[in-house]
């Protein structure tokens, strides 16, 4: 949930806070038999951090603390538990501001029904970790231009799944902090995570966007 990096001084026991916080909510997202309540859990443990916690990314005087985030309203048939592809082995540098560059590993890809195909990389910093992140067609109207993650498994973002496959569940697509403040640096959607359709579920720039 947090972004990679950002351009100014941490107190890095805040972050280890932040990431064990968000991998503490995911678990309980986890252990919810019925996944709209589940997205419920998450929407609430996102706002008390969101507006509580000293890592937010939300600058103090922004109205999303008072209001919450915004998202979709939940939709079943928007959850799917998918197999990974095997696809072609491909590195990609990013650069991310003060932690300097983090390399994604390309490990496969997983076949959306209706949406199309995202890739699945690895990050290969830290303990390494499963990111999936999405730009469709409502980026830069109702979601953020640079696009949404659906997984960051190195941060705690994690949905479940087996050793063969992932549950991606777009109800759970959410901004990167440097949607919400610029002196955060993220990765963003590559063009094998860019897709030609509109995602309608999820966190969305407000009630109004688009």
């Amino acid at each position: 949930m947090a972004a990679t990096g950002h351009g100014h001084p941490v107190n890095q026991l805040e972050l280890a806070d932040w990431r064990r916080r968000v991998a503490e909510l995911y678990a309980r997202v986890r252990a919810e038999a019925d996944p709209a309540q589940g997205h419920a859990v998450w929407r609430a443990g996102r706002d008390e951090m969101f507006r509580h916690h000293p890592q937010s990314p939300l600058p103090a005087d922004d109205p999303l603390r008072g209001t919450g985030l915004p998202y979709l309203p939940y939709d079943s048939a928007l959850r799917f538990e998918l197999p990974v592809i095997p696809a072609e082995s491909q590195r990609l540098p990013l650069a991310t501001g003060a932690d300097g560059t983090t390399t994604l590993e390309r490990i496969g890809r997983v076949e959306i029904p209706g949406i199309g195909s995202l890739d699945v990389w690895w990050i290969a910093q830290y303990g390494g970790g499963l990111f999936v992140p999405l730009r469709d067609a409502t980026a830069g109207a109702q979601t953020y231009g640079g696009g949404r993650y659906l997984l960051d498994t190195a941060k705690g973002a994690d949905l479940g799944g087996t050793a063969e496959a992932l549950v991606i569940d777009l109800n759970f697509a959410y901004h990167p902090s440097c949607r919400y403040d610029p002196e955060w640096v993220c990765p963003l959607a590559p063009p094998g995570n860019r897709v030609a359709a509109a995602v309608g579920a999820g966190e969305v720039l407000g009630p109004d966007a688009g």
